[in-house]
């Protein structure tokens, strides 16, 4: 290890650590220890009487006790496995240049280089110890009359992490900048393989692996006892080293910038740059476009490809952005794959399955969508699924057709049926009194009635439970608020179980077995009109009824792997997603995302609009080649006060016609 201050320091509180196994290890010693004392007491006739052999009497069994548990503690904290983070294996054969810049820049900082690269479909790098015997592949089978015959045993070598690397940086990065990035992560390779940060990682490790362990559901009532007492022997001494491996952490960290200095140190500032334009563009194409084909079953399959697609996009409309796109004409990092797009696809589908649960692998309900595809396979697809959904309960409150419309004869779907059905013409409930016969329904009726629907509804494509509001979905941009990260919510796949907040597994999809929805917020519908409220209240009864549905048999789903598919593949968390984008929609955004979509319908059937893919606000309505910036405003309008002449008017400027019949999904 290098003689940088931050080294130090690291070594310092890795002793800390170690100190504290120590003292664990003595108090787990003592009993055994005064036991042997008066044991051994005895045996030469100095401790005789009475009360020294009560003494032993008591601490004999104490001790031995005590040496058990504490041999079942050690036991647990040695075989726990760690976690591990998901992440796609980079062979050196599938990208010889890669490793071989990762080892030309560990010789010029002059540390170990990485045992391995594995990609993660994240804006981030890190090292990451895979040491432990559970992490290892399995061992070559010898066909000699006794395995390893003839061998000497070897003292296990000290092994270097495994190097991440966040797939987006690849595609969306140039060699040179990729290089600067990496330069003070690889450089933590030198502080890693010092035997004291090393041993007090694994300790650390080892207690955090017995914790999960320990916090396991399991059945058996003695094992949950047992497991209970080390789970609370763990957490107290990774209280106890919690403040001393933070420290040695940062110290780590700070070591290793201070060795990065003195490679590309001026490139480094611009490339950081770029890590936050990759994070931003990352983000806005998992929640405003892939989310969106995820829920359809669909997973695209070039999403670091499309990461530079957004960002190019960026740097065309913002000003801020400028320059970035010049960037372009150098080598990208993504030359140093092979096969950049089999890696692509990989990392795409763990990228789904981490963010949304899907299946390890495709299937007849799960399959990839290159971008070409995207309007007609999803985008078209989504809004006629949504319509459709619309008016089915609109039929169920018992909606008419709208009057004077051409299709009133046939009950033929139209916008009109919905703009007529939500025009508030009086006070609140006189409008749904008159369409449907009756008094206006309760709008929390419909989910408090039904035993069979779901907590969760399915979430929006916004990170912000309230950005639906303003932005436009079919394509407007949104504005974010500055710094925010989306939320961890799960989205949720077709005929999926539905995690448990309260116990982080998953509730059976059969209905009747779920447990009660929560009333809706009166917040929300609040500022809505009687059949704004009414409506939105049966769309979210509607939609938790689909997903409560039971899924196709031998259909895999999220929760449950497909049948060839390996139990390792589900790392060590059960429970996917792991990082879930989005909160649920509201009763509202649901509301206005099916109205924006019967909309969309219209205009695709009756004013030849066709379905688009935005690089940065997701599907969007092409009108003469151009997109459609301005139907949220007028969909609020009408949701909220009950006011269609916007909308109306907004229709009839595009030629759309809302009296014309739609085709559904």
């Amino acid at each position: 290890m290098g003689v940088e201050a931050g080294a130090q320091v690291a070594r310092i509180r890795a002793l800390a650590v170690l100190r504290i196994r120590s003292r664990a290890l003595a108090v787990a010693l003592l009993p055994a220890a005064v036991a042997v004392i008066l044991l051994a007491g005895a045996a030469g006739d100095r401790l005789e009487g009475p009360v020294w052999d009560a003494a032993r009497a008591v601490l004999t069994p104490v001790a031995a006790l005590v040496l058990l548990a504490a041999a079942g503690i050690a036991l647990v904290v040695a075989r726990a496995r760690p976690a591990m983070s998901p992440t796609v294996p980079v062979t050196e054969e599938a990208a010889p240049d890669l490793y071989r810049m990762v080892r030309d820049l560990a010789d010029r900082l002059d540390v170990p280089a990485p045992s391995a690269i594995a990609l993660t479909p994240d804006c981030d790098s890190w090292l990451e110890d895979r040491t432990h015997p559970s992490h290892a592949p399995p061992p070559v089978e010898e066909h000699q009359d006794i395995a390893g015959a003839g061998k000497q045993a070897q003292r296990r070598q000290p092994v270097a992490p495994v190097l991440v690397i966040g797939s987006p940086f690849l595609w969306w990065m140039r060699v040179g900048e990729l290089r600067a990035v990496l330069a003070p992560v690889i450089a933590g390779t030198g502080p890693s393989a010092h035997p004291d940060i090393a041993a007090a990682r694994r300790f650390v490790r080892g207690l955090d692996a017995a914790v999960a362990v320990a916090s396991a559901p399991r059945r058996d009532p003695l094992s949950r006892a047992v497991l209970a007492g080390v789970g609370r022997v763990a957490r107290l001494l990774l209280r106890s080293c919690r403040i001393h491996a933070a420290e040695m952490e940062r110290g780590v960290a700070a070591a290793a910038a201070e060795r990065a200095q003195a490679v590309d140190y001026g490139l480094r500032i611009v490339a950081q740059e770029q890590v936050g334009l990759a994070y931003a563009g990352w983000d806005r194409l998992l929640t405003r476009v892939a989310l969106p084909a995820w829920r359809m079953g669909r997973w695209p399959s070039r999403l670091d490809a499309g990461v530079v697609a957004a960002l190019t996009e960026l740097s065309r409309r913002d000003r801020l952005a400028e320059g970035f796109a010049s960037r372009l004409g150098e080598r990208p990092a993504c030359d140093l794959l092979e096969e950049p797009g089999t890696v692509d696809e990989a990392a795409s589908l763990l990228a789904a399955r981490l963010f949304h649960g899907g299946p390890a692998g495709p299937g007849p309900d799960w399959s990839p969508v290159d971008w070409s595809e995207y309007p007609d396979e999803v985008v078209d697809r989504k809004w006629r699924l949504d319509a459709a959904r619309l008016h089915r309960v609109l039929d169920a409150m018992g909606v008419r057709p709208a009057t004077g419309s051409a299709s009133s004869a046939t009950d033929a779907p139209t916008l009109s049926r919905v703009l007529d059905h939500l025009t508030d013409t009086g006070p609140a409930g006189t409008t749904e009194t008159a369409r449907t016969g009756g008094p206006p329904a309760d709008p929390t009726a419909a989910l408090t009635t039904d035993p069979a629907l779901t907590t969760d509804p399915t979430p929006a494509l916004t990170t912000d439970p309230t950005a639906a509001r303003t932005a436009d979905p079919t394509g407007a941009p949104a504005e974010h608020p500055t710094g925010s990260r989306p939320d961890t919510t799960p989205p949720e796949a077709p005929g999926t179980p539905h995690p448990d907040p309260g116990t982080g597994g998953t509730t059976s999809t059969t209905p009747g077995t779920t447990a009660p929805p929560e009333p809706l917020d009166d917040e929300d519908l609040s500022g809505t009109t009687a059949p704004s409220a009414t409506l939105a209240a049966r769309l979210s009864a509607e939609l938790a009824r689909e997903e409560a549905a039971p899924s196709p048999a031998g259909t895999p789903t999220p929760a449950s792997p497909s049948p060839t598919t390996d139990l390792a593949a589900f790392w060590d968390d059960r429970a996917l997603p792991l990082f879930p984008l989005q909160p649920p929609r509201t009763a509202r955004e649901l509301l206005a995302d099916h109205l924006t979509a019967m909309v969309c319908c219209a205009a695709m059937d009756t004013a030849g609009a066709t379905p688009g893919l935005d690089w940065l606000d997701g599907p969007t309505l092409l009108v003469d080649g151009e997109r459609t910036a301005d139907l949220a405003p007028k969909v609020l309008t009408l949701i909220e006060d009950g006011d269609a002449a916007p909308l109306r008017v907004w229709l009839s400027q595009l030629g759309i016609r809302p009296e014309k019949p739609v085709r559904l999904g």
